[in-house]
């Protein structure tokens, strides 16, 4: 944990996440310091014990940590340099107040009803410390998360990377997939997590097909075509590869640029933004960054 650490700011009554998360049930995320965290109930799953059994553990820890549970949690966090005065912070996400758990404070735990607890052998929980052991529970949350400790664009970079060289075009035409790059990469390097769920190209897509009907625009530039669009072996939607998605004529390309900066960003955008952030992968305050 860094000296300096966002958790380390007393004077903050809660904290904001850059990155959150809930991959197969388990709530996760990091800190703008690049600190990960699990909420109550994604430690608890981890534990497997009940989230309330946490709640009063963290919310009584000045009690707790003089009882044999508390005592033995505590020498765990001693030994990982644990200083803070609570187990958890409080998160703010979308106006609502929850508690994060560093990953200190997380291995501690779990290492407790792994190996510790009274109540014998917990299966889960020793299951999930042998998992965490071999890569650590900081580098299990980045990778989930998609998060990159170093330049901070997601990893998932490779997603988009991977879609546009095993795919080209014929001549005389356009894609709206490849012309979307330049928002795609701004988007990830702002933090927005895109994977095989999550890209623009089918929003964007939807739309510039009605306009382009809607207007008239293959009398004036040609004809549209089918042409097979294939997703890497790792898509869910690899399955039904080749998928025929719309290419256009070449001429009308500027229109569609001028589209884009016109009406697609900034009419239909901001709407395909919200919706990611209902979904925990954008927040609230990283709205202004795009819009």
């Amino acid at each position: 944990m860094k000296k300096n650490s966002v958790i380390d700011h007393r004077t903050k009554s809660h904290v904001k996440p850059v990155r959150h998360a809930e991959v197969e049930g388990i709530p996760m995320g990091i800190f703008e310091d690049g600190t990960p965290y699990l909420t109550t109930k994604g430690l608890a799953r981890v534990c497997g014990v009940d989230s309330s059994v946490l709640t009063r553990l963290a919310s009584d820890w000045e009690m707790e940590k003089n009882r044999p549970r508390g005592i033995r949690i505590s020498e765990l966090l001693y030994s990982q340099g644990f200083n803070r005065e609570n187990l958890n912070v409080v998160i703010l996400m979308k106006g609502q107040k929850t508690y994060g758990y560093t990953d200190d404070v997380c291995m501690a735990v779990l290492e407790y009803y792994a190996f510790d607890s009274p109540k014998g052998s917990n299966e889960t929980a020793f299951a999930n410390y042998r998992v965490l052991a071999r890569q650590t529970l900081r580098t299990f949350i980045y990778n989930k998360v998609g998060y990159d400790p170093d330049n901070k664009i997601p990893k998932t970079w490779k997603h988009y990377h991977d879609r546009l060289i095993l795919n080209d075009l014929p001549r005389g035409y356009f894609s709206v997939f490849r012309e979307i790059a330049d928002i795609v990469i701004y988007a990830m390097q702002k933090e927005l997590i895109v994977d095989a769920h999550t890209l623009p190209d089918i929003s964007v897509g939807r739309i510039w097909s009605k306009y382009w009907k809607n207007n008239g625009l293959e009398k004036k530039y040609g004809k549209t075509l089918k042409y097979p669009h294939a997703y890497p072996d790792y898509f869910p939607q690899s399955k039904s590869n080749p998928q025929n998605i719309c290419i256009y004529p070449l001429k009308g390309l500027g229109e569609f640029r001028i589209w884009m900066q016109e009406f697609y960003l900034p009419k239909n955008f901001p709407d395909y933004l919200q919706e990611k952030m209902k979904r925990g992968f954008l927040f609230n305050s990283h709205l202004s960054l795009f819009i």
